[in-house]
């Protein structure tokens, strides 16, 4: 093991990563490419705290791409049934992105998934 890992949370941190990349490698679930993953997180994090994120907030996130790579994903999402949108009554200039249950379900199975690897002996 490299000595810059050594420390318990360092070490907890690369136990993470390597419990998230097998189970995002699993072979049951929609096929994401990084970015698309990268983006549907974000919505989906900015759904979990309440923060509903709009359409334009989302081709906004310059860190995940141009505003025209990033509405391309987003369609790629909503065609997987990864997310979808909804106008406010109240104003219908804005679109909101949430994230479809197919999209909560996958979330909930990664979840126990992890739970299961955390719980056995590494």
């Amino acid at each position: 093991m490299n000595s810059q890992f050594k420390s318990a949370s360092a070490n907890a941190y690369m136990r993470f990563l390597q419990l998230a990349k097998a189970v995002q490698e699993l072979p049951d679930g929609p096929q994401l490419d990084a970015n698309e993953k990268a983006l549907l997180e974000e919505i989906a994090l900015s759904w979990f705290e309440n923060r509903v994120m709009t359409v334009r907030e989302a081709i906004g996130l310059s860190h995940l791409g141009s505003p025209a790579t990033l509405h391309k994903r987003i369609t790629r999402l909503r065609q997987k049934d990864l997310l979808k949108t909804f106008n406010q009554p109240e104003d219908k200039r804005a679109k909101y992105l949430i994230p479809t249950d197919q999209t909560i379900a996958m979330f909930r199975d990664f979840g126990k998934k992890m739970s299961s690897a955390i719980s056995s002996p590494a």
